[in-house]
């Protein structure tokens, strides 16, 4: 795969490099791990296979090989052949032909899964792209204009994929659109109360309008709105955190920590953006408005089980499609 152009923030991703968090080491991988899974499975790769995470700039790509791609996430246009390619449906490129990314107006990233994912050298048992730490992905860093990656090479399965193609090579199904369509435009993020939550004044998140500012990252969006002033001056212990994560600072600006994320903190943590809602937070550009609404723990946890279910039946139809 050449890169032709790398856009504003271009990583290598894969879903995460788990297991290693006592030791200080992020989770990463891509931010919204849900849609490289199912821009893999659109490929028949693995779904921990390594795609690329497009953040915000135009990407053009080209490959040396027949390969069949799929994407997932905001509102990008991508283009093959002078043709539009929608987001959760696979499609054939071949050889010499460029695959043109574009920044979208509203949402900030995408996740691109390409046939056979791309071969760098795993560690710590994962191909994510640690940008804080220098190491994984491609040199430990964001990719630049003339790179040249290798990829993988194909299962039987991925050959038989692109075999059944239709002419147009464009696939005759797709993923379902909230999944492949992730966006920030609804404004609203769910969370489950922290462990400190009652540092501060009930329901301080809910009916307060935030902004995402320009200090956000893949590490974590900071906001900006009402100041959320805690109840108490007791010191704090440093604690686990996670992504989904909120936390506030003395400045009484919350920060919703994402996949890059240190392992622990000692700002108070007022909230946990559920899982399923972490997609949308990925989603956030500077200047984006985000309210939040509280739910419990079980409605948390059976909103994921539902998604999990649903991707399960997915992955068996995919599977009837391609054995």
């Amino acid at each position: 795969m050449i890169v032709r152009r790398a856009g504003f923030l271009t990583t290598v991703q894969d879903l995460g490099r788990t297991g290693y968090r006592a030791s200080g080491v992020s989770v990463g991988g891509a931010l919204d791990p849900h849609a490289l899974r199912v821009a893999n499975l659109l490929v028949a790769n693995e779904e921990n296979a390594a795609g690329l995470e497009m953040t915000l700039g135009s990407v053009r790509l080209v490959f040396d090989s027949d390969r069949s791609i799929a994407w997932a996430g905001g509102p990008f246009e991508v283009r093959v052949r002078l043709g539009q390619l929608l987001s959760g449906r696979a499609t054939l490129v071949r050889a010499g032909q460029e695959v043109v990314a574009t920044a979208p107006s509203n949402g900030a990233r995408a996740w691109l899964a390409v046939s056979g994912g791309i071969d760098v050298d795993p560690v710590l048992g994962s191909r994510s792209t640690d940008l804080r730490s220098h190491f994984g992905g491609w040199d430990g860093r964001a990719l630049r204009d003339g790179d040249v990656m290798k990829l993988g090479q194909l299962s039987g399965r991925a050959s038989r994929a692109m075999e059944r193609l239709p002419g147009s090579g464009i696939a005759g199904w797709s993923a379902p659109n909230d999944w492949s369509n992730t966006r920030s435009s609804h404004g609203i993020l769910r969370f489950v109360r922290g462990a400190e939550s009652a540092q501060f004044p009930s329901g301080a998140l809910i009916g307060t309008t935030f902004t995402a500012t320009a200090e956000s990252d893949r590490m974590g969006v900071r906001l900006d709105g009402l100041e959320l002033t805690r109840t108490t001056n007791d010191d704090l212990i440093s604690e686990a955190v996670a992504p989904g994560t909120i936390q506030v600072p003395p400045s009484g600006q919350p920060i919703l920590l994402l996949g890059d994320c240190q392992t622990i903190g000692g700002y108070p943590k007022i909230a946990h953006v559920i899982t399923v809602d972490l997609a949308a937070a990925a989603q956030l550009q500077v200047g984006d408005a985000v309210r939040f609404a509280e739910v419990t723990l079980q409605e948390a946890q059976s909103l994921l089980l539902q998604r999990e279910r649903d991707l399960q039946w997915f992955r068996a139809a995919l599977k009837l499609r391609v054995p």
